[in-house]
């Protein structure tokens, strides 16, 4: 009765919290019995536990409330782990003189030091990131294998990434990690067909692997070879319960020439987005930084950085950079001058354009409302500006496509489809480019 209970309260809970989320943190608890005044669910491992206590229980209590078990406490135990799909039998490998153990654990590419969890700045742009990236990287048993995270460059993908390698190696050191790009990936591929040492590279990526991480993997497009012995080695990891981490700065649906098959296999597990930081964070970041490179920065100062560096944690990390060598070269203090004088160098000095001035502005402009944008009309009058304002907000903006495209609710491959249809129209229609010219013309006024 009341495990059927808690299957009524889990499918409430999906209903209230985001899918990701739900898939990885409450889905896999199970039922496993009633002690006195309480009811007893099991977690897959000690860090979920964890981390339900201290996000959901109270959201898990009140759902038991609701259906009558008021009064009753809410016990989380680690529950017995759940049978590991039956793994096919490889015969223990000899190691080759050429492939030592502990190169083979890195791949060839050594971690970054400065890439670990405790070193990572949380924001609501990529929290989840950072919180299934951590679930990823714990001993046990765990519903997903398979984790591939989305972002422009210098947003944290590649950190997350190299924390997961850190995290599992510092608790079982014979774990063999390997971190490889996809490029290196091809590179290391093609260097063993021209010297006929393929199974060796079969070797070394299917079963002496534990862990793949695999940094880059839109730069396989077009790669047909290429992409087919990732997929039968990914098949392979797989099979075997291996934890296979990807980056990307292209959801798979949008990369060209990717094959359906190593599309399906990326997106088998969990697919997560590192939007661009939000004005806290990149407060919480530049401070971060500021004590890792022993500088003392004043609050005045730590906001008008965080206000004019939007793009990326790379920008941010390099005005740091830049304002303590500046302040030991001229002997100088760092005030809000020197500050300035960095900034001119690294951001634009011109006032940020919304998503909404460039949708007032192509509205007046085409004699169209701006909920005329958002609406689902395919017709031309109101698709047309719709594609013009798509391309104007990539150009002139530092929004995400996530954000560009719900403003006019549409999804980010919308709006990446809309500009390129501008784009190639641009090469041939005279008038589109006087279009575009001076509709530009006026956002660069805007900025002044």
């Amino acid at each position: 009765m009341m495990k059927t209970t808690w299957e009524e309260v889990k499918s409430r809970i999906k209903s209230v919290l985001p899918q990701n989320t739900f898939s990885l943190w409450i889905n896999p608890i199970t039922f496993l019995g009633k002690e006195e005044k309480a009811i007893v669910l099991g977690c897959p491992n000690k860090f979920s536990l964890n981390w339900v206590e201290e996000n959901y229980l109270g959201l898990i209590r009140d759902e038991f409330c609701r259906d009558g078990a008021r009064g009753r406490d809410i016990i989380l135990k680690v529950g017995p782990p759940k049978k590991k799909p039956r793994r096919s039998h490889h015969p223990e490998q000899l190691c080759l003189p050429n492939m030592p153990i502990r190169r083979e654990r890195h791949g060839g590419i050594r971690l970054n030091s400065d890439f670990t969890f405790n070193r990572f700045v949380v924001g609501p742009s990529n929290e989840f990131a950072f919180s299934a990236s951590k679930a990823l990287s714990q001993t046990g048993t765990w519903t997903y294998n398979s984790l591939l995270m989305l972002a422009n460059t210098g947003l944290g993908k590649s950190h997350l990434s190299q924390a997961i390698g850190h995290a599992i190696l510092q608790q079982d050191p014979e774990t063999r990690v390997i971190y490889v790009t996809a490029e290196d990936f091809a590179n290391d591929m093609v260097s063993s067909l021209n010297s006929r040492n393929i199974e060796s590279f079969k070797n070394k990526y299917r079963r002496s692997c534990d862990v793949l991480l695999l940094e880059e993997v839109h730069f396989l497009s077009g790669k047909e070879k290429i992409q087919a012995e990732l997929g039968y080695t990914l098949d392979a990891l797989a099979n075997d319960n291996k934890k296979l981490i990807f980056t990307s700065s292209l959801p798979p649906k949008d990369i060209p020439r990717i094959s359906s098959e190593l599309r399906s296999r990326l997106t088998s597990g969990l697919v997560t987005r590192i939007d661009g930081p939000d004005y806290e964070t990149r407060v919480n970041i530049i401070a971060r930084k500021a004590s890792e490179y022993q500088i003392a920065l004043s609050k005045e100062i730590i906001h008008f950085l965080a206000s004019r560096l939007t793009r990326d944690v790379r920008q941010m990390e390099s005005a740091i950079k830049c304002l303590k060598a500046k302040s030991e070269f001229l002997k100088a203090a760092i005030e809000l001058d020197l500050a300035k004088e960095v900034i001119s160098c690294l951001a634009s000095s011109e006032k940020h354009i919304r998503s909404e001035d460039i949708s007032n502005l192509v509205s007046r402009y085409y004699k169209v409302s701006p909920e005329m944008l958002k609406s689902k009309s395919r017709k031309k009058i109101h698709a047309y500006p719709r594609e013009i304002y798509a391309y104007l907000c990539r150009h002139h903006t530092h929004e995400s496509l996530e954000s560009i495209g719900r403003t006019i609710n549409r999804s980010h491959s919308t709006v990446v489809y809309a500009s390129e249809v501008v784009e190639r129209k641009l090469r041939t229609d005279v008038n589109l480019r006087h279009q575009i010219e001076f509709l530009s013309k006026k956002i660069k006024e805007m900025k002044k």
